[in-house]
């Protein structure tokens, strides 16, 4: 399959079918504003950093290694969180090798947009994936990039995979509105089998215990908020307008593109 940033295939390594993930150059990619992303990401090397700034050729290879190595990062860091994610074999030369998920029947498992569930299991695995937003917020980290097309079903359940992208939640001015669209993408999918998740409000409920640093992985969340009365951050609802413009876009694109 090929993505917006990169390209999978299946392999063998020894007895084992495996998932390589074959990141395209910076040229090719369609994932767009990668610099909103980026903010909060700390590079320790001081020459590494003076060289992204300076935009020089090694420079930009440095830019590549780090947006490749946050996607394996996440994945150890969101793997011992509790998340449910594919399981990372390491970085080689551009090359992610994480675990194949599959089905029931050991082929590659769907993604969301690829299948129908009854309003039972919309709920169920709904609250699933709020539970993984959850425990990913508390291990510092929001997706960045969460829809139907970045979670697959196998027998089990959810399973999120994608996460070049992953945004620093404390780090990045952005994260709380990224968050939102996160949650707002992945409910508006499960609502289309069971309407009553479409008044849900779980963004808000995680975001506003974060930063009262009450939030902990095993929190029980109930997807109620009551909103603020006072005047509106007009900067932040034109940046989410913004985002969701761009989400929207790039939806009809994904769905257009099979």
């Amino acid at each position: 399959m090929s993505g917006k940033e990169a390209q999978v295939f299946l392999v063998r390594c020894g007895d084992e079918i495996r998932c390589a993930k074959v990141y395209k150059d910076i040229a090719k990619r369609s994932f767009k504003n990668a610099v909103q992303y980026q903010e909060g990401r700390k590079i320790r090397n001081s020459r590494r950093q003076r060289a992204i700034e300076g935009r020089s050729k090694y420079g930009r290879d440095q830019q590549e290694v780090i947006w490749q190595r946050a996607e394996v990062d996440a994945l150890y860091k969101l793997a011992d969180a509790g998340v449910r994610v594919p399981k990372p074999y390491g970085l080689f030369d551009g090359v992610l090798l994480m675990e194949l998920i599959t089905d029931g029947n050991g082929g590659v498992a769907p993604r969301l947009n690829d299948i129908t569930l009854s309003a039972e299991q919309a709920v169920t695995d709904h609250a699933t994936v709020m539970t993984y937003v959850l425990r990913m917020l508390c291990a510092g980290l929001v997706h960045g990039d969460l829809s139907e097309f970045n979670v697959l079903q196998d027998e089990n359940g959810p399973v999120i995979i994608d996460f070049p992208q992953v945004v620093n939640a404390s780090g990045n001015n952005n994260a709380k509105t990224m968050l939102q669209r996160d949650v707002r993408n992945i409910t508006q999918y499960y609502a289309q089998f069971a309407p009553e998740l479409a008044e849900t409000h779980y963004a808000e409920e995680m975001w506003e215990l974060h930063e009262k640093s009450e939030l902990n992985p095993d929190q029980k969340l109930t997807g109620k908020f009551t909103f603020s009365t006072e005047a509106a951050d007009v900067d932040s609802v034109l940046n989410m307008i913004d985002l969701a413009l761009e989400d929207e876009l790039d939806r009809q694109n994904r769905a257009d593109n099979g």
